[in-house]
């Protein structure tokens, strides 16, 4: 990944990505905001204990960084609905905010986010009929694969050919520190394959394959590989310090893009 600063917040970017016109994205560190205490301080999340006006003017902030407009959240469920933004929803991004684990949108300008400490910011991109999403992706939602929701969702809606899809893996538990000791009864016996160790899972390895399953594919996958419980000087990480902010995952395209018109049908090989 590719580590950025502007306004004096940090913030980390994927190279392919990056490489994509009109495709604003960033993966923010805890560094930058109002937030005090645990929270501090660039905290996005709605958790009990931190003062919304600083969860407020640190969202304005991470928007403001990728050039501004709505920023449009979720209230995360770990599950596997996937919410579609429009423009309608774009001018109502202050109102309070859908269930889901998952954004879509065509609309230009408008910033989609999900907040994370330890569950996997994943944002995917089609250049093509110029669309983007943003999954929050826990264990939970690796065992439902919301990944896959996410990306059949973009087929459905704007046409998207899971093969022009770019994907990042954003910072989140690494198998370093995925340890999961009643995994014969949360995890179904199909993901057993990734487990290392007696008690330890790699889920960016389950994200990726859920990816390439759903169609995307493999080399226009990048992964961080930065374990946010390891690197709690630069991430937020609620399995080490429980009390604790969320850091925000956001993507969009830029204001000037335009979607292409599209019949909804599927491109092929």
């Amino acid at each position: 990944m590719q580590q950025r600063q502007k306004d004096g917040i940090g913030y980390l970017t994927f190279a392919g990505l990056s490489a994509l016109t009109g495709v604003r994205h960033g993966i923010f560190t805890r560094h930058g905001g109002v937030s005090r205490g645990p929270f501090a301080s660039l905290n996005v999340g709605r958790v009990d204990g931190e003062a919304p006006e600083h969860v407020v003017e640190n969202r304005r902030r991470v928007a403001a960084v990728l050039g501004g407009g709505p920023l449009v959240g979720i209230r995360q469920v770990h599950g596997r609905a996937v919410k579609v933004v429009t423009v309608q929803d774009a001018q109502d991004a202050g109102a309070g905010p859908a269930t889901a684990d998952a954004l879509v949108t065509n609309v230009p300008g408008v910033l989609l986010m999900v907040q994370v400490a330890d569950c996997q910011p994943v944002l995917l991109c089609d250049p093509v009929h110029r669309a983007v999403a943003v999954v929050h992706a826990g264990w939970r939602g690796s065992v439902v694969n919301v990944v896959a929701a996410a990306v059949r969702t973009m087929q459905d809606c704007y046409g998207s050919w899971p093969g022009d899809l770019v994907a990042g893996i954003g910072p989140s538990l690494g198998p370093c520190c995925g340890e999961f000791v009643n995994y014969r009864r949360e995890i179904p016996e199909t993901l057993w394959a990734f487990r290392i160790g007696p008690h330890h899972f790699d889920f960016w390895a389950v994200t990726r394959a859920q990816l390439c399953a759903a169609g995307v594919a493999p080399g226009r996958i990048e992964t961080a590989g930065l374990c946010t419980r390891c690197r709690t000087d630069t991430f937020f990480s609620y399995r080490k310090e429980r009390t604790t902010g969320r850091f925000a995952a956001v993507i969009g395209m830029a204001p000037e893009d335009r979607p292409e018109v599209s019949d909804g049908s599927r491109r092929t090989a």
